[in-house]
């Protein structure tokens, strides 16, 4: 091999190792943003000592209206430590379930939708809200969902809590790889709950996520979610994230555990599986 051949080679196989990197490198910025992203959410997590299944039952109580539905709303949910969400051990006990009806069709910012007019289509609409924003992890894609998918009087799209999951991602200084990298972050429900209703037209849905980035190695951690569910008439007939201020954040915890049923998480299931 010529001298000028090695030196060729050799600057070949540098500049390899300097890419391959960056490229590790970018990945543990991507995967440490998704982490990051959650911890402050559920790091915020507001505590309490009153028992939160009595606080939402009492709630329950009130006559129907608003006085109603901002009690259930800011009633506290159990309280947990951010760890609780990236693992876990498996119960020894049976899950509560509950069945996720599927969508009918695609419905305004390309969002799944059709789901029936019962407390279950309500987490079904609210899980595909919210797996459409986290999997696009753009704040224009936020914006654009928020806006077809609330009401004039809804907590706005710039104190969404699921726009603020999407700037300390890109704020981490994983974002800047997330494209070139073709990084995939996948949000996949697999537990709810109804914490409350009021009538047959408000439920406040809950719903527990999955949620993955994926490169060469991969990230995972649970996400606790919550919002006013309103049904409109409009379009047919959908739920759409209702008035009022944000409510009581929900507990992120590791699926399938002990504290994941405490905090009275059922396990999503299909009707296929029924």
């Amino acid at each position: 091999m010529s001298t000028a051949a090695a030196t060729a080679d050799q600057w070949g196989r540098r500049r390899l190792v300097r890419t391959l990197v960056v490229v590790a490198m970018a990945a543990l910025l991507l995967l440490g943003g998704l982490v990051y992203a959650v911890y402050s959410a559920v790091a915020s997590t507001r505590t309490t000592t009153a028992a939160p299944a009595a606080a939402a039952q009492a709630a329950a109580q009130l006559p129907p209206g608003p006085a109603r539905r901002d009690a259930i709303a800011a009633a506290a949910m159990l309280a947990v430590p951010p760890e609780a969400s990236r693992s876990g051990t498996p119960s020894a006990r049976q899950s509560l379930t509950l069945t996720l009806p599927p969508a009918g069709k695609v419905g305004p910012a390309d969002v799944p939708t059709g789901f029936p007019k019962t407390p279950e289509g309500a987490i079904g609409q609210l899980a595909a809200i919210e797996t459409t924003v986290l999997q696009g992890m753009s704040i224009d894609r936020a914006h654009q969902v928020h806006a077809a998918w609330s009401t004039t009087n809804a907590v706005p799209v710039e104190a969404w809590e699921l726009t603020g999951n999407i700037q300390a991602f890109l704020s981490s200084g994983a974002g800047q790889y997330a494209d070139s990298l073709h990084a995939a972050v996948v949000a996949t429900p697999v537990a709810a709950q109804v914490k409350g209703v009021d009538g047959t037209d408000w439920v406040l849905a809950c719903v527990l996520l999955d949620v993955k980035a994926q490169i060469s190695t991969q990230a995972r951690i649970a996400y606790g979610h919550c919002e006013r569910m309103q049904w409109t008439d409009q379009d047919g007939g959908r739920w759409v994230i209702g008035d009022g201020p944000a409510p009581a954040r929900a507990p992120s915890t590791w699926p399938g555990t002990d504290l994941a049923n405490d905090a009275g998480w059922r396990t999503l299931t299909s009707p296929a599986d029924q």
